[in-house]
């Protein structure tokens, strides 16, 4: 499967190199938030092991501005369920 043919695959792939470099990141977060689906789809996700990443990824956006942080969440949630769902139907 060539995920550049996915929608939203540069934050994805952002996200495993952030993980493969034990970067933490909103990519990162991302992608272990999906990360079982993810690899259902056929996508290695590195086997990192970190609790509540969907708290963990709220944090740093709101770290980041607490006023956009709600919204910038769901646009991301909502961008990595448009490449599963891709994924999904191109595995």
């Amino acid at each position: 499967m060539h995920l550049s043919a996915l929608p939203g695959h540069e934050l994805i792939r952002e996200g495993l190199a952030d993980l493969e470099n034990g970067r933490s990141s909103a990519a990162a977060w991302l992608v272990l938030i999906g990360a079982e689906r993810l690899r259902k789809a056929g996508i290695p996700v590195p086997p990192v092991v970190r609790a509540n990443p969907e708290h963990a990824l709220y944090e740093l956006l709101a770290s980041e501005d607490s006023d956009s942080a709600h919204s910038r969440y769901n646009a991301l949630i909502r961008q990595l369920v448009s490449f599963e769902r891709a994924a999904e139907c191109a595995a």
